[in-house]
């Protein structure tokens, strides 16, 4: 948890630590209930408090010094201790000097008895380090409350609040002065010097054992080997991937599925982080499926001899213990006192194990009665990997605070990115943003009795939606898509001002009546507050753009055309970053959505198992395009399922681009094709985990030949590893071409007003890449054989051909008449190889 500062030595040769005091103290000596009621909006507050320090700060008068730097250094014999940070304020009043630590808040300061624990403490801290730099005997500490009523302050506010005015737009909250609260506390310096002395002997015990873990840790991985045999291509990887990481420099790797790139970018990555090039690893990845993978790569390390603490971060629905998942100590008694006991739970778990899986992490808070998320969270800063979703990274919503806030340190972390193709839909995503307007009039039915002010900001918010609403079905200015019509725009000039200010109403209304805040007004604040996070974000790579959509509602939409600057900019928080997957294909493509660095690696390897154990087929007399469906394309699809089922026993996955068609051609199937010897499965919508587990178990059962009908890009065609028999053919219906609409439309135009193909970064490439991941899942040894079969006539297109990878250039053309015979030469052959 606290920074080592490399190159340093202030009492010889011990590693130094930093870490501020606000860290520190809000570590030690935090307690109490763990309540998510109003904790989002006490870190809104105090991430919008700069402006109100200013102000108090001025009104102190010339004589108090504002923000007042200090550092206390403390020695033990391992290590160095360095806190730091600034005092909101130091001034002298009657003959004594005064710490002053100034706190913004939306709650009610007529309720406040007593200063927080921990603000308190931040104070103590600097009164302790003013005692000890000036030579004092005794010293005063001030907290001061004040209370955030918008975001508008005066000195900064001036110029918005004249545009309201002219506009004829109610201003009276910009009029309203802070309530203000203090409670002062007079210290000596003794008790100070003692006081803080057992603060940092307590963080000491922490930082202590985390330096020896360390060592044993380093030393574990001097004599480590890879764990396998090498793969064709595998040491070429690790090569790589060690180079990369200890110069400091970012890599994409294209490598086949079944080459082992899981192990061949851990291990490497493990021995950089032993050599001191690194120390902490963050393996990120879009799937369950491949976090797993990764676990069980770390597992393999720690039984030859490797120690290193990993973790798996799970989802917050998925690890709570308590059946309502309210997080709040009124309905779970795992929040009633969990800041009292975590630390003991974190300290405990964290000494006595190396891996923390989900079980084991649900296991341990239930030992300590606290909430298991939160504590896995908390331990999550003392292992040296975590295996995470990229949302814990990149998501500004929720990423890791800890790590990825506001004020924390850059750090040597290595990220290692798994299945990256699937980062830029997913970094798209997390960088956009949307508001709707009929959510924003629900909102304001459901406060009209409560708050006017709050009343007032959405209907003028609301009345502004609308005029772009109007504005956007003019279809002179709009452009159609299906039955929803979208427009490219700009932001009108108040509309930023209206949003902060209905989000600063919307706090305050969440403060005062939480009992009248349902879920649906809490989603509509979060969606609110998220909007004016990404507004701070908007530049060249974003597209602004209203849409009514075919749902009828207004949508006004900040849409994150090319995440790579958002996501470089989370990426510098580290050290290096390996971006790996089996289709990262064509280059320029992810490098210019990934990336903004001129100066990343790229390392290419081709498929290291024989050619001859799969047979790769495209389909040229049939096609899945929308406007040629029907039944004799229904049935001609159907018939060559059936032709290639039936030819050789075993389990083959058929993939689709969509329900509609999947369900059209399988009741053709079922009616004109079916057979006792072949059984048929079809994925459904929306499939829990148990379901999905269930259809994967039909392909260990074996006896009967399995078509699988599957969606293309979905939970089955990609991460899953059906090696050997279990699957031995892959049917790809259509290529993999999102569906038309507005979002994908936007894309469109603006990659083809930079001078590019804009078809191609809107739907060609990224269905191109769903096509080859679903093939990717034939062939996954070198025992492996297995058939693919693309089943539409614009794979031969030169657009798509250019995208296959170098080693289907032995691909072959075939129609449904001869397509018996091909699958026969190749299956009959089967024993040469």
């Amino acid at each position: 948890m606290g920074k080592r500062k490399k190159n340093e030595s202030i009492t010889g040769s011990v590693p130094v630590f930093s870490i501020s005091v606000r860290a520190l103290v809000e570590f030690i000596l935090r307690e109490g209930d763990l309540d998510a009621r109003g904790s989002s909006f006490d870190a809104e507050a105090m991430q919008k408090g700069s402006r109100l320090h200013r102000r108090l700060q001025r009104q102190m008068g010339p004589e108090y010094q504002a923000e007042v730097p200090f550092k206390e250094i403390t020695g033990f014999e391992d290590l160095t201790l360095q806190v730091e940070g600034r005092a909101d304020g130091v001034f002298r009043e009657q003959e004594k000097t005064w710490i002053d630590e100034i706190k913004g808040t939306y709650a009610d300061l007529a309720s406040m008895t007593e200063p927080v624990g921990v603000h308190l403490a931040q104070a103590r801290c600097y009164a302790a380090f003013c005692c000890s730099q000036r030579g004092l005997e005794e010293i005063g500490v001030q907290l001061t409350y004040a209370r955030l009523d918008s975001e508008q302050e005066e000195e900064e506010g001036r110029e918005y609040t004249e545009k309201l005015t002219a506009s004829g737009l109610n201003t009276a909250d910009q009029k309203k002065d802070r309530k203000i609260r203090r409670f002062r506390q007079t210290y000596t310096a003794e008790e100070l010097d003692v006081w803080y002395r057992d603060l940092v002997s307590r963080y000491h015990l922490w930082i202590s054992t985390q330096l020896a873990w360390r060592r044993e840790r380093d030393s574990s991985m001097q004599e480590m080997d890879f764990p396998f045999i090498y793969r064709e291509g595998q040491r070429r990887l690790t090569a790589a991937v060690y180079h990369t990481v200890t110069n400091g420099h970012q890599l994409f790797v294209q490598a086949p599925t079944g080459i082992g790139k899981t192990m061949s970018v851990i291990f490497p990555a493990v021995r950089a982080v032993g050599q001191g090039a690194a120390q902490m690893i963050f393996y990120l990845t879009a799937k369950t499926i491949t976090r797993t993978v990764a676990w069980e790569a770390f597992e393999i390390l720690r039984k030859k001899g490797l120690a290193y603490k990993t973790i798996i971060l799970t989802a917050k629905e998925k690890m709570c213990l308590n059946p309502e998942m309210a997080c709040d100590p009124e309905h779970c008694p795992y929040a009633k006192g969990h800041y009292d006991r975590v630390n003991d739970a974190v300290f405990s778990l964290w000494t006595q194990e190396s891996g923390y899986s989900r079980e084991i992490l649900l296991e341990h808070a239930e030992k300590y009665r606290v909430c298991p998320f939160e504590m896995s969270l908390d331990l999550a800063l003392w292992v040296d990997a975590v295996i995470c979703d990229y949302n814990y990274v990149f998501d500004p919503d929720v990423c890791l605070k800890r790590f990825f806030g506001e004020g924390a340190p850059k750090e040597d972390f290595l990220f290692l990115v798994d299945e990256a193709h699937n980062l830029v839909d997913r970094a798209r995503e997390m960088y956009s943003a949307a508001v709707i307007r009929e959510e924003v009039m629900q909102a304001r039915r459901q406060v009209k009795e409560y708050s006017p002010d709050l009343y007032a900001a959405l209907g003028r918010l609301s009345k502004m939606l609308l005029g772009m609403r109007r504005e956007c079905e003019d279809e002179k200015e709009s452009v159609r898509v299906g039955r929803a019509v979208y427009r490219l725009s700009s932001l009108p000039a108040l509309l930023p001002g209206l949003f902060l200010q209905t989000q600063a109403e919307l706090e305050k209304f969440l403060e005062e009546f939480p009992d009248a805040a349902g879920e649906e007004l809490l989603d509509f604040y979060f969606s609110v507050r998220t909007f004016n996070n990404t507004l701070e974000l908007v530049d060249d790579h974003y597209a602004i753009y209203s849409e009514t959509g075919e749902d009828g509602r207004f949508y006004l939409h900040l849409y994150c055309v090319n995440p790579a600057k958002n996501l470089s900019d989370r990426l510098s928080r580290g050290k290096s970053t390996i971006f790996f997957s089996a289709t990262l294909h064509p280059l320029s493509y992810y490098k210019k959505l990934l990336s903004t660095r001129e100066d990343d690696y790229w390392l290419y390897l081709e498929s290291p198992f024989a050619p001859e154990n799969r047979l790769i087929l495209s389909g040229i007399d049939v096609s899945s395009l929308y406007s040629r469906r029907g039944y004799d394309q229904y049935r001609k699809i159907a018939s060559y399922i059936s032709t290639v089922v039936r030819k050789k026993q075993g389990n083959y996955f058929v993939f689709f681009p969509s329900y509609q068609l999947l369900n059209d051609v399988y009741e053709v199937y079922e009616q004109e094709f079916s057979c006792s010897q072949v059984q048929c499965i079809r994925q459904e919508p929306f499939m829990k985990e148990q379901e999905r587990e269930e259809f994967l178990e039909r392909f260990e059962e074996g006896g009967k030949t399995l078509a699988a009908f599957a969606i293309l890009g979905g939970i089955f065609s990609e991460g899953i590893d059906l090696a050997g028999e279990r699957l031995i053919g892959a049917l790809i219906v259509g290529t993999g071409l999102p569906q038309i609409c507005c979002e994908r439309e936007v894309l469109r135009r603006c990659y083809d007003g930079q001078g590019l193909d804009g078809y191609a970064y809107a739907y060609r490439n990224p269905g191109m890449n769903k096509v080859l991941q679903a093939a990717g899942r034939v062939i996954r040894s070198r025992e492996d054989r297995g058939v693919i079969l693309l089943l539409d006539h614009r794979f031969q297109g030169v657009e798509y051909s250019e995208l296959f990878p170098k080693e289907w250039a032995d691909r072959k053309i075939c129609r449904l008449p001869g397509l018996e015979q091909q699958l026969e030469e190749f299956w009959n052959g089967e024993e040469l190889f």
